[in-house]
């Protein structure tokens, strides 16, 4: 519900603030005085595309900000969009300037498209430029889908289920036969890459390992060098008996401190180490002496691993930096190929999926055809005893349903919303064959009935009189104000036959200084409310006679 909206120079208002409240607002004032600016701001808050020429003269920018009391379970999207609400309200502001338009929503700012949408939620707009709230066949469907209630709800989500199954297999399927050759090309080259990883059958790690045993046998003469320079240094050389080597001079340090550990002994421990590294040189010595036994320079082993690295390298070019990566692209291929090789059996799987699902559809959709009928006959009967009242006595309001060329996700039906003023006139789109007092009303007789299934929502009318008045003014201010049992209702309007039926009555009024004409907005109640309405009945608001009868109509409508 609207709380509170504040408008500040926009049009010929200077700076103006209402507070509606729950139930029946009404707004007049005299023609030109700028009342259609309140309308014209909530459509802005509600998205409505903004005109640099909505800006008051000598102003920069205009501003419309709106107070909302938001349902719980906004509160989820609210903080989605970043916006902070505080007692369960939340502030929208739209600022529109001479080169741009800005939309915030509890002090976030929001794509305009997003913005409109959720504040299109909670209010609904019918003005002489506004577009007809069943204006597109899609919202006419949506409403009616509403008004049918439970069972067509129960019905439709178990089709729409049934609708997304078949779709996601109609889009596998599509992918499985258009995109055939294709597969087939991908399993020619899968299987013969997996088919060349397994003649060669690459070992894991086997690259490093030929490529360090490679290394080896190449720098044989220089390993047998290394190793033998390096055992003369440790246990000597046969040739040379007078050449040092670490294990004699080991040894010779040992010899020399033994005969002293008796008389320190201390020494002992010195004497155990130069054991300890005697025993450890000679097993250094040992094991380069196997070392070098055991190279043997072997070319046909270096030819082989030559050959092989060649055959690896052959892979690693194509599927991988190193053998291990090849065999992972061949378990991923392996996988691939699977699915591959399925899509056959699965192209059957899901023709049979899909006329399975078909006829489940079809059926659903003609049950929820039927309640639609039956929906639309009920709602049809209903406007007509609203439009009735209203003097269009002889007047039609028809939802038409036609079926769809297939299958849609809201069922196979198409609603087109049909009116004739006459007996004799054949019904035809509403927008195109009403007139603007006929349409007016029409909108009306719909909101009240569409109220029942409606609760909590904003609902405002521009000139829902237009072209009326006397009895008809009447039953359009009763009709509102039934409205506004169950919703908030704010009208613009210029007949005290309607405007005596507000909760709440505001007045806007303008000064001219002779430059700029600058509008305000006033609440009026008691003995002034009194006035302005035999002002508005065409009397003076100081003819006792007028006074009498704007004080009758007021009991009458209280009544």
């Amino acid at each position: 519900m609207l709380a509170e909206l504040r408008i500040a120079d926009l049009g010929v208002i200077g700076e103006a603030t209402i507070e509606p409240g729950a139930g029946f607002t009404a707004v007049t004032g005299e023609t030109g005085a700028g009342k259609t600016m309140i309308v014209t701001g909530l459509a802005l808050l509600a998205g409505a595309k903004a005109d640099p020429k909505l800006v008051r003269n000598g102003a920069a920018r205009a501003l419309v900000e709106g107070r909302w009391q938001v349902a719980a379970g906004t509160a989820e999207t609210l903080v989605d969009l970043g916006a902070e609400t505080e007692d369960g309200e939340v502030l929208v502001s739209r600022h529109v300037g001479t080169n741009r338009s800005r939309m915030a929503i509890g002090g976030a700012q929001v794509p305009l498209g997003t913005g409109g949408a959720l504040v299109g939620e909670w209010v609904t707009i019918h003005g002489q430029s506004e577009q007809l709230r069943l204006g597109s066949p899609e919202r006419q469907l949506e409403v009616l889908d509403r008004y049918a209630g439970a069972p067509l709800a129960a019905e439709l989500a178990g089709y729409r289920v049934d609708y997304a199954a078949r779709r996601a297999a109609a889009a596998e399927l599509a992918e499985l036969t258009t995109q055939s050759q294709a597969r087939a090309r991908e399993l020619d080259l899968l299987r013969f890459g997996l088919d060349e990883i397994a003649k060669a059958d690459p070992q894991a790690g086997e690259d490093v390992a030929l490529a360090a045993e490679s290394l080896r046998l190449q720098a044989v003469d220089d390993l047998r060098l290394a190793a033998h320079a390096a055992l003369t240094a440790l246990a000597g050389d046969d040739d040379d008996f007078e050449a040092a080597d670490a294990i004699g001079l080991v040894g010779g340090a040992r010899k020399a401190l033994a005969p002293a550990v008796e008389k320190d002994p201390t020494l002992g421990s010195l004497v155990e180490e130069l054991a300890s590294v005697a025993a450890g040189l000679t097993d250094v010595a040992s094991e380069l002496a196997s070392y070098a036994a055991a190279l043997d320079a072997d070319p046909l082993r270096l030819e082989w691993i030559a050959g092989r690295r060649n055959e690896l390298a052959h892979l690693t070019r194509k599927y991988g930096e190193t053998v291990d990566e090849v065999l992972a692209w061949a378990a991923d291929a392996a996988v691939r190929v699977t699915r591959l090789d399925a899509g056959d059996a699965r192209i059957g799987e899901l023709r049979a999926e899909l006329d399975v699902l078909d006829e489940s559809l079809a059926a659903a959709a003609g049950r929820i055809t039927t309640l639609r009928q039956a929906a639309a006959a009920e709602l049809e009967r209903l406007v007509a005893g609203e439009l009735a009242a209203l003097a269009m006595p002889r007047s039609r309001l028809t939802f038409e349903l036609t079926p769809s060329a297939e299958l849609g996700p809201n069922g196979g039906d198409q609603v087109n919303l049909l009116f004739s003023a006459n007996p004799g006139s054949s019904p035809g789109p509403l927008g195109k064959v009403a007139s603007g007092g006929e349409l007016s009303r029409v909108r009306l007789a719909l909101e009240v009935v569409l109220a029942t299934e409606t609760s909590g929502e904003t609902f405002v009318f521009d000139e829902v009189d237009a072209g009326v008045g006397g009895a008809v003014a009447l039953e359009i201010g009763r009709r509102l104000a039934r409205l506004a049992e169950r919703c908030q209702v704010i009208v613009v309007t210029h007949l005290a036959q309607v405007a005596v039926f507000a909760d709440r009555h505001y007045v806007v009024s303008k000064a001219d200084d002779g430059s700029i004409t600058t509008s305000g907005v006033r609440l009026v109640e008691a003995d002034e409310r009194v006035e302005v309405l035999a002002r508005m009945m065409g009397g003076l608001d100081s003819s006792d006679s007028a006074l009498a009868h704007a004080r009758e109509l007021l009991a009458s409508a209280a009544g």
